[in-house]
């Protein structure tokens, strides 16, 4: 652990962003340990200072003027798994498979872990091979992908109260778990720091198939896909989405998915596709893409609404557009500003909004605007 906090001051936000887009940090700190993130703090309550607390930079965008407060970039590193010899800690099956705690500090590449448990044998996390930034980060979105969520593994999430300035262990019925949400970014928002998170995997365990693509890519497979191979496939096919982080392809310069798919009652569905056919929008037999979840509700995907209300791949203006190649994705062409960013995502909301009567939501964080409640609608 370093002697003293290195607080550096004026840093360039946006290079360490995959949208590339932002300005500087008045105040700037990488910490590697627990202590550090208190004497951050400490620091910040000094100079009573705003706190963002920062990770891989995948899932958030800085304004153009920066952050005027202090940005505090968790670097914890380590991956801790409980020895299989202690039974009270694991539970094995009749089928050979064996449940297995392994915690990651937050710091940790998320993508370098996920790589960590397939080539263990760790079944729970392979669908989420690929996403960029790091442990810390997937709590607090629930970051779920081709049919998996972290919410279905994770045990519990160590964190730093920042209320009541102590650590704490919060269990997964704590975390408040929703459709790509928690605690951390809406009824506590800004209160817990995340640690290290605590995941139940599966060693030996079979690799989860549920989602649509995947289950095109193993289709012709004789045997069933091991969790290697399941990782390769979601790799293959979010890289042909550029959904894998690429310096050379400016398709991948964006934070991911930027809108959630919307969740509503079957009532607003059978709405929604009543609209669509008065528009013309579909046929008369023709229906809109859904997919049940809990409690009798629908999820509708984002790219259909996006695409379906005027926006196809690869539409631009200025130096924003999305994608050639995932209609959810708003991209950074070249030289784009923060303010052009959200200008694209309000003129996508009101159409969709306008000829479907839904709101899409944005999934990433909004840092240093005047109003960020105000910026993500």
């Amino acid at each position: 652990m370093k002697d003293e906090l290195i607080v550096e001051e004026n840093i360039a936000l946006a290079p360490l962003t995959t949208l590339k887009i932002g300005g500087a940090a008045r105040f700037f700190v990488r910490v590697g340990s627990e202590k550090e993130i208190v004497a951050a703090l400490e620091f910040a309550s000094g100079k009573n200072l705003p706190v963002f607390i920062f990770g891989g930079g995948s899932n958030v965008l800085i304004s153009d003027s920066g952050f005027d407060g202090i940005v505090i970039q968790i670097a914890i590193r380590g991956i801790k798994r409980t020895p299989v010899s202690l039974p009270s800690l694991t539970a094995k099956s009749d089928d050979g498979s064996e449940e297995i705690l392994i915690t990651a500090q937050a710091g940790e590449i998320w993508d370098d872990f996920v790589k960590f448990c397939v080539g263990e044998n760790l079944a729970g996390l392979e669908c989420l091979s690929g996403i960029p930034g790091f442990v810390g980060a997937t709590p607090i979105q629930n970051v779920g992908a081709y049919g998996q969520e972290v919410s279905e593994t994770i045990t519990s999430v160590r964190c730093f109260d920042r209320t009541e300035r102590k650590i704490v262990e919060l269990s997964n019925a704590e975390c408040g778990f929703a459709y790509r949400t928690s605690i951390f970014n809406t009824t506590h928002r800004e209160r817990y720091i995340v640690l290290s998170v605590t995941f139940a995997l599966t060693r030996n365990g079979a690799p989860k198939i549920a989602y649509k693509d995947l289950k095109e890519y193993f289709a012709n497979k004789t045997t069933a896909p091991t969790l290697a191979e399941t990782r390769e496939a979601v790799l293959e096919i979010r890289r042909a989405k550029s959904m894998v982080i690429d310096e050379r392809d400016e398709n991948s310069r964006s934070c991911g998915s930027f809108f959630k798919n919307p969740i509503v009652t079957n009532e607003k569905y059978n709405d929604v596709v009543s609209r669509a056919r008065k528009q013309k929008i579909i046929g008369d037999h023709e229906t809109i893409p859904k997919f049940v979840t809990a409690a009798a509700r629908v999820k509708i995907p984002a790219a259909w609404l996006i695409e379906r209300s005027g926006f196809q791949k690869g539409y631009k203006t200025g130096n924003v557009g999305i994608s050639t190649k995932h209609s959810l994705a708003i991209i950074n062409l070249g030289g784009a500003t923060a303010t052009e960013i959200l200008q694209f995502k309000r003129k996508i909301q009101e159409a969709v909004k306008r000829i479907f009567d839904l709101e899409l939501k944005p999934e990433p964080i909004f840092i240093g605007f005047e109003s960020e409640i105000e910026s993500a609608v």
